[in-house]
C-alpha cells in the first residue's frame, strides 16, 4: 500500500474513531442518567426495563435498513446522521416534564431512547464497517484495529456510566443531558471538518433486498450473536444496577447519591475491562499465528466455557439468600471474570463477521450481523426485567447461562 494511501487511511480510521467514541461516551451516561433516575421516581424493574425496550427495537430496524443506505449514499453520511440525531434525541428527552403522569414519561422516554437507538446503530455499523475497508491486509491487521475500535469503544463507554452517574449525583437530570448534547455537537462539527476521503462513497444501483445474507457462515454467526448478547444484557440492563442500588443504599437522600457513585463506577469498571480486553484478544489469542478457521473454532469453545461462569453466581446467589458483603464482593469479582470471557467473545465475533464478508457488501453484513445483536439486546432487556421480577438476580444469572449454551450451538455451526 503506497505511503499516502495508508496515511489517509489510518487519518480516517483515527476520525471514524473519534466519532464513534464521543458517541458512545454519551451513549453510556444517558442509559446511567435514564436507569438511575427513573429508579429512584418509584419505576418499578419491569418498568425499567420497558424504558428501553424501543432503543432495541429501533436497533433492529436501523441496522436491517442502515446496511443498504451507507452502501446507496456512502458511510460517512450514516456517521453523521447517527451523531445528529443522538443530539435531537437528548434535547427531546430535556423537555421531559416531572408533572407528566408516569404513564405518559414511559411512553415520551421510549420514544426518545428508540430515536437514540438507531443513532447508536448507525453510528456503530458506519464505524465498524470502515474498518474492513481501511484496515491493512497481511498479517492480523484486521483483527487487530476491529479489536482496538470495539475495545476503545466499549471502554469510552464505561467511562459513560460513570460520568452519567456522577453528573446525576452533582448536577442533576436536566442539567447532564443538555451539557452532553452541547458537547456533543461541538464534536460532531470538528469531526465533519477534519473527516479526509477514503470511505465508501456509495453506490446508486445498491438494492435493499441485498441486506439478507446468503453467506451460511454470517447467519450462524448472527445466530450465535443474538443469544451471547442476549446473556449479556439479562443481568446487565436492569438486574445488576438494582440489585446493588438496593443493597449499597440505606434508603436515605444521601445513601442514594453515594449508591449512584458505586454503581456507576462498577459498570464504567466492567465495560472498561471489557473494552480493554476487547483490544487485547488478538495477542491473547496469538491471532498472528492462527488461520481464520482456528480463530473460528475458538468462538464456539470461548462461549462454552462462559455459560459456567453465569451458572455458578446464580447457584451462589440463589443459596446465599439475603445479601450480604461477602456475596457482594464474589458477585463483582464474578461479573468482572465474566467481563473479560464476554469480551474475548465478543472480540472474535467482531472480527468474524468482516473475515466473512467482503469489501462490496460489508455495510449489508455488518448491518445484517447487527441487527441480530440488537435483537439479542431487545431480548435480553426484557428478559432482564422480567427475570428479576421474578426470580431476582439469581434468575437473571440462570437464564444468562441458557442463552450462553444456545450461542456455543450456533458457533458450532460456522464452517471453516
Amino acid at each position: 500500500m503506497p505511503m499516502t494511501q495508508r496515511k489517509n487511511g489510518m487519518t480516517a480510521y483515527m476520525a471514524v474513531t473519534a466519532a464513534y467514541w464521543a458517541f458512545m461516551l454519551s451513549d453510556g451516561a444517558l442509559r446511567m442518567l435514564v436507569l438511575l433516575h427513573f429508579h429512584t421516581l418509584g419505576f418499578s424493574p419491569v418498568k425499567l426495563a420497558w424504558l428501553f425496550v424501543f432503543y432495541e427495537i429501533a436497533g433492529i430496524f436501523t441496522n436491517l435498513s442502515a446496511g443498504w443506505i451507507a452502501a446507496r449514499f456512502g458511510l460517512t453520511s450514516t456517521l453523521y446522521v447517527g451523531l445528529v440525531i443522538q443530539i435531537f434525541a437528548l434535547l427531546a428527552l430535556a423537555q421531559l416534564d416531572a408533572d407528566w403522569a408516569m404513564s405518559l414519561s414511559v411512553i415520551y422516554v421510549m420514544l426518545v431512547q428508540g430515536a437514540s437507538g438507531v443513532a447508536k446503530d448507525l453510528a456503530k455499523m458506519s464505524s465498524k464497517s470502515a474498518v474492513k475497508i481501511l484496515a491493512p491486509e497481511g498479517d492480523d491487521g484486521l483483527f487487530r484495529w476491529v479489536a482496538v475500535l470495539t475495545g476503545s469503544k466499549n471502554a469510552v463507554k464505561g467511562l459513560g456510566f460513570l460520568l452519567g452517574a456522577a453528573l446525576l449525583s452533582l448536577v442533576g437530570f436536566y442539567a447532564a443531558i443538555w451539557g452532553m448534547a452541547l458537547i456533543l455537537a461541538v464534536i460532531l462539527a470538528v469531526v465533519a471538518l477534519k473527516m479526509p476521503a477514503g470511505l465508501q462513497r456509495g453506490r446508486k444501483d445498491a438494492k435493499f433486498t441485498e441486506v439478507f445474507s446468503k453467506n451460511r457462515n454470517i447467519n450462524w454467526l448472527s445466530f450465535a450473536r443474538v443469544f451471547l448478547f442476549g446473556a449479556r444484557d439479562v443481568w446487565f440492563v436492569v438486574g445488576i444496577p438494582i440489585y446493588f442500588h438496593a443493597v449499597l443504599s440505606d434508603g436515605s437522600h444521601e445513601g442514594a447519591r453515594h449508591a449512584f457513585f458505586l454503581v456507576g463506577g462498577f459498570m464504567a469498571i466492567w465495560i472498561m475491562l471489557y473494552g480493554a480486553v476487547q483490544a487485547y484478544t488478538p495477542r491473547l489469542l496469538c491471532a498472528q499465528s492462527r488461520s481464520t478457521a482456528e480463530l473460528t473454532n475458538l468462538a464456539r469453545r470461548w462461549a462454552m466455557m462462559l455459560a459456567v461462569v453465569p451458572a455458578g453466581l446464580a447457584a451462589l446467589v440463589f443459596y446465599a439468600g439475603t445479601p450480604t458483603s461477602w456475596l457482594t464482593i464474589a458477585l463483582v469479582v464474578g461479573l468482572l471474570v465474566f467481563g473479560a470471557m464476554f469480551a474475548v467473545n465478543s472480540s472474535l465475533h467482531s472480527y468474524l463477521i468482516l473475515a466473512f464478508t467482503d469489501k462490496t457488501r460489508v455495510t449489508m453484513d455488518v448491518g445484517f450481523y447487527y441487527m441480530a445483536n440488537a435483537a439479542g439486546r431487545l431480548m435480553g432487556t426484557v428478559l432482564s426485567g422480567l427475570s428479576y421480577q421474578i426470580g431476582g438476580l439469581s434468575a437473571c444469572l440462570g437464564v444468562a447461562a441458557v442463552l450462553l449454551a444456545i450461542s456455543a450451538i450456533g458457533a458450532g455451526k460456522l464452517q471453516h
